[in-house]
């Protein structure tokens, strides 16, 4: 038998809100099963997909960009490559926010050395 979840359950497991959960459906990210009483019905798929949207926009990838990806996800394995291809982009510019990043690190650490030198010369 498979583990369903009520729509409050998701929000607990996963920390969105329910209205961000019904907004994911609205925008077609997330499509749970409705029972009979039209109640939402997810399943440890739909939270493993809830989890991938989180990580994704924790990396910067906008919402439309994880909607398109959403499509080609659903047109299946001939679409591998396009997806690949759209998490290489986001990585890249993750790797440039990194090193814009190093460049503000580095500047701290030689201020701080240089405070460390003038520190000690006043002993």
């Amino acid at each position: 038998m498979i583990k369903t979840y009520k729509i409050s359950e998701v929000a607990t497991i996963t920390g969105l809100s329910i209205p961000t959960l019904r907004y994911y459906e609205t925008l077609g990210l997330l499509k749970p099963v409705r029972q009979e009483n039209n109640y939402r019905v997810f399943t440890d798929k739909e939270l493993n997909w809830i989890d991938f949207i989180k990580r994704a926009k924790a990396t910067g990838l906008p919402l439309t960009k994880i909607m398109t990806y959403a499509k080609l996800r659903e047109q299946g394995h001939e679409t591998i490559e396009e997806r690949v291809a759209m998490l290489d982009q986001q990585e890249q510019i993750l790797h440039e926010e990194q090193s814009k990043i190093q460049v503000h690190i580095d500047f701290l650490k030689k201020k701080k050395q240089y405070y460390a030198q003038h520190m000690n010369d006043d002993v």
